[in-house]
C-alpha cells in the first residue's frame, strides 16, 4: 500500500474529529484528525511536507496512536501527497497533463525519490508569507526543490494549510521532516517571545534527544510565518539520522518513532 493510501485509510477509519481541509494539486484531499479536546494548549502538527520526506507519515500514525497529554492537537499526516506519491512510487502517480513537465524538470530520469516539491514544482516550505523569497537557497523557477513559488501561498497545498492554520488559530504548530535530528525553533522573534518558544522547544528537545538549531538564511517556511504572522511557538523537527540517505524508507520509521513518538505528549503536558 502507498503512503497516501495508508493515509486515506486512516482517515477514514478514525473515529474521532475531522475534516477534509482542501486539495493538492493534483486535486488530492488533504486529511485533518483532531485528538484531545478543544481546550489550552491546542496546537497543529503537520508531516510530510517535503514529497522525498513521506516517511513523517508513519510517524503522525504513531502520534494518533499515543495521544496527548492535555488540550488538542490536529494532526495533518500527509501535507503534500502528489509530491510523496511521485518519490515513492513515479510519473504514474500524475495526471497525464503533468508528466512530461514533471520529468523536465527532473532532468529526464525516472527516478523521483529525491523530489521535494509539489506537482506544480513548488517546495512548499519556502511559498509562505515570511521574508518570502529572501532565503540562501531560493530559486525563482519551477524546480525539484527550492522553488518559491510565483507568490506566497500560489501553491494549493501551503494555501489550505495557511487558511487551516488561520481559521482554528492554534497556540503552536510542529512540522515533522526528515533528517538530521534537529530542532529549528527561531525566526526572528523579539527577546521575550524567543524565551518562551527556547522554553518549549528544550521540551521537544528532551523529548527526542534531538539539538536545538537556528535556520540562518531560511526563510519563507511554514514555521517562519506562524512565529511571525501569529506570533505563536512553532517548530521544524528533522527526524532521522543525518547519516540516512534520502529519501529514508519505511525501514526507518521505527527508529524514528521510538526517539520522536512522545513529543507531542511531552509538549502538550508541559506547555
Amino acid at each position: 500500500m502507498n503512503i497516501y493510501d495508508e493515509a486515506e485509510a486512516v482517515y477514514k477509519n478514525y473515529r474521532g474529529e475531522k475534516r477534509i481541509y482542501g486539495r493538492s494539486a493534483e486535486g488530492r484531499p488533504l486529511f485533518a484528525m483532531f485528538l484531545g479536546r478543544h481546550e489550552f494548549p491546542v496546537g497543529i502538527s503537520q508531516y510530510a511536507f517535503h514529497a522525498r520526506e513521506w516517511v513523517t507519515t508513519l510517524l503522525a500514525f504513531a502520534h494518533l496512536e499515543r495521544g496527548i497529554g492535555r488540550g488538542g492537537v490536529w494532526v495533518l499526516p500527509l501535507t503534500n501527497p502528489d509530491g510523496a506519491l511521485l518519490s515513492q512510487i513515479g510519473i504514474s502517480t500524475l495526471s497525464q497533463e503533468r508528466r512530461a513537465f514533471a520529468l523536465a524538470l527532473n532532468g529526464g530520469n525516472y527516478d523521483f525519490s529525491l523530489w521535494k516539491a509539489n506537482a506544480e514544482g513548488v517546495d512548499l516550505n519556502v511559498n509562505f508569507d515570511a521574508r518570502w523569497g529572501t532565503g540562501a537557497k531560493n530559486v525563482f523557477a519551477p524546480a525539484t526543490e527550492n522553488y518559491v513559488g510565483k507568490a506566497p501561498l500560489c501553491a494549493p497545498e501551503s494555501r489550505a494549510l495557511w487558511q487551516f492554520t488561520e481559521e482554528g488559530s492554534p497556540d503552536f504548530t510542529v512540522s515533522w521532516h526528515t533528517k538530521g535530528e534537529e530542532i529549528y525553533w527561531r525566526f526572528h522573534e523579539p527577546l521575550f517571545r524567543a524565551a518562551r518558544d527556547k522554553r518549549l522547544a528544550k521540551i521537544l528537545s528532551r523529548s527526542t534527544g534531538y539539538s536545538l538549531r537556528e535556520a540562518k538564511g531560511s526563510a519563507g517556511g511554514y514555521k517562519d510565518m506562524c512565529i511571525e504572522k501569529l506570533k505563536i511557538p512553532a517548530f521544524t523537527v528533522e527526524c532521522g539520522s543525518e547519516e540516512f540517505c534520502h529519501p529514508l524508507g519505511e525501514e526507518r520509521a521505527d527508529g524514528i518513532i521510538q526517539k520522536c513518538g512522545g513529543a507531542l505528549r511531552a509538549l502538550t503536558e508541559r506547555f
